[in-house]
């Protein structure tokens, strides 16, 4: 018999918008619980560049954008200063550039409530010396660059402390409608196959890109426009400023230092389906192009990784283009615009704002359930999840953010592992992870390489994993073997984990990150025999993992 559960609200949708959903519900009282096919952060969430926004890039294009990015730029700042890095921004004129959109760019700060000031150029080669010399005009805005898994774990943590209910590897395969109305909804657990149904006041449809798939469940239509963006990560952080071309928004125009790397990007390209894309070779050249205009030489560092993300853009009129689809978001209520009582979507937006998003849905859930109690999100500081305790040991978590270091600096972390012996040996030696942050993830609800990946950055350096996976997947298996996990699932988690990280290596084979790939070939093929997998695999070429310590995917080879 289908086991069933009752809550006021189910939440869709495990990123930014649909965490910051369930706090804000738990964080009033509404009993909710939040369903995610993936892990946190899985979709777009875990995708993108890292960029806290000022607001800067949109106070042109997308004034209402800008003024909402203005506005959570400050708050997020308070509450989560432990998941921000406090860069400041730059958007510079290059000799490619309109230098008379300087003039307007600052009018338009000023119209949005975007702080600006002009620095001299000598300033800026003073702070950033590796930047272009020939750039002939900079404004400071206050960009900063964030770590979306952790905030996304620390929202969904503060979350669980109100009585949220988040369930990972839960997928909607039904929403149930009563003639007019959406009741609830029938989801499967991945990892063990059992199917649950939800009774529920309110269906809040929070998956993003995805949001159109789920809205099609309940019989409604929501024009997602998936829009590809591409990115790359180089290994040495150039900048430790964000970096902006002060023009309108276009690909390849910004420059994100973040933890350990730098991040050039963006494409914007409309793809049909959120779940099917591909990177091709030219948006790489490109963006290292474009890299050049900003820092000379940028093509002489080494990329380590291209990926994609996509922007759930919503499309409520016809456009131009993707860039042309405004940056702010909607609350799509369905009984109003279809009809169909019991069921809201919430689509569009970006990063920057989804504690307000959050706030503007659940203040009309609210009314609608007769609850009156006010939004406290932009007041409450965020937790620490236990897998980041070791990190921040010695960080002062303040909401000032003066009390903040400035910039990520690898000589902190480096100190604090070589100064406390009781964090435990060393398993990803770029990104400095211990073992005790690793089990700490673990015992935290992560459930193979990919989650523990996403939650302590494990795998994300110059190797792109070759020196610490195997490490992992062994610290993995003393952890959950007394829940089954046995050697063989094991196994298959690493193949699964090289094959992910091969998509992003791909793209950028060349030079030193060439050298890097073979040399983790000859440790996997030559040393460890992992061919030998091979049998795993489906005679497509792919392999299917059962266990349900791994995620259920089917991964080509």
């Amino acid at each position: 018999m289908m086991q069933t559960i009752s809550t006021d609200v189910l939440v869709i949708g495990g990123g930014a918008t649909g965490t910051g959903c369930a706090l804000d519900l738990a964080m009033r009282g509404i009993r909710c619980v939040l369903v995610e096919k993936g892990d946190l952060t899985h979709g777009t969430t875990g995708r993108y560049h890292g960029l806290l926004h000022s607001g800067g890039r949109y106070v042109t294009k997308d004034p209402q954008s800008a003024r909402e990015c203005a506005q959570e730029n400050a708050i997020l700042r308070r509450i989560m200063p432990h998941c921000i890095e406090q860069t400041s921004g730059f958007f510079v004129i290059t000799p490619w550039d309109d230098e008379s959109y300087g003039d307007v760019f600052v009018a338009n700060c000023h119209r949005t409530g975007v702080p600006v000031q002009e620095i001299s150029v000598a300033e800026m080669l003073r702070r950033e010396p590796l930047l272009n010399p020939r750039i002939s005009r900079v404004f400071e805005v206050p960009d900063a660059s964030a770590d979306s898994f952790l905030a996304t774990h620390s929202v969904a943590l503060a979350a669980r402390e109100y009585g949220a209910d988040i369930r990972t590897y839960h997928n909607v395969i039904e929403l149930i409608r009563v003639g007019d109305r959406v009741v609830g909804a029938v989801v499967e657990d991945l990892r063990s196959g059992e199917r649950i149904r939800i009774d529920c006041a309110y269906v809040l449809n929070a998956a993003g890109a995805w949001a159109g798939k789920i809205a099609a469940l309940a019989g409604v239509t929501v024009t997602v426009v998936p829009g590809k963006g591409t990115m790359v990560a180089m290994n040495h952080r150039m900048v430790n400023t964000v970096v902006n071309r002060c023009k309108l928004p276009s690909d390849g125009d910004i420059i994100v230092p973040i933890h350990t790397v730098a991040v050039i990007g963006t494409t914007d390209v409309h793809v049909p389906d959120p779940d099917v894309f591909g990177i091709e070779p030219e948006e790489i050249q490109f963006m290292l192009d474009e890299g050049e205009k900003l820092v000379p030489g940028f093509r002489q560092y080494r990329a380590l990784r291209a990926w994609a993300g996509v922007r759930p853009l919503y499309k409520d009129k016809d456009v131009a283009s993707d860039r042309d689809i405004p940056r702010t978001f909607k609350l799509l209520d369905h009984e109003e615009r279809d009809g169909v009582s019991g069921i809201f979507s919430i689509v569009g937006g970006k990063w920057t704002t989804y504690r307000l998003m959050a706030e503007q849905t659940v203040n009309e859930i609210a009314r609608r359930l007769g609850n009156t109690q006010p939004c406290r999100t932009a007041s409450e500081v965020l937790p620490i999840p236990k897998f980041e305790h070791t990190r921040h040991a010695t960080v002062t978590v303040s909401p000032d953010p003066a009390a903040q270091t400035p910039h990520y600096w690898l000589g902190k972390p480096l100190a604090l592992v070589e100064s406390q012996h009781a964090a435990g040996d060393l398993i990803c030696e770029c990104e400095l992870v211990t073992r005790d942050r690793i089990q700490a993830a673990i015992d935290a609800g992560a459930h193979n390489l990919d989650d523990i990946r996403r939650d302590v950055r494990m795998g994300m350096g110059p190797c792109q994993g070759g020196w610490c996976i195997y490490r992992t997947a062994n610290i993995l298996y003393e952890r959950r073997c007394a829940d089954g996990l046995s050697h063989v699932h094991t196994n298959e988690a690493i193949l699964h984990f090289l094959q992910e990280r091969w998509k992003g290596l791909t793209p950028v084979l060349w030079g030193d990150q060439l050298r890097q790939a073979r040399l983790d070939e000859l440790i996997y093929y030559g040393v460890l025999g992992i061919q030998r997998l091979r049998a795993l695999a489906e005679p497509g070429g792919g392999l299917v993992t059962q266990h349900p310590a791994i995620a259920t995917e089917y991964v080509q080879a």
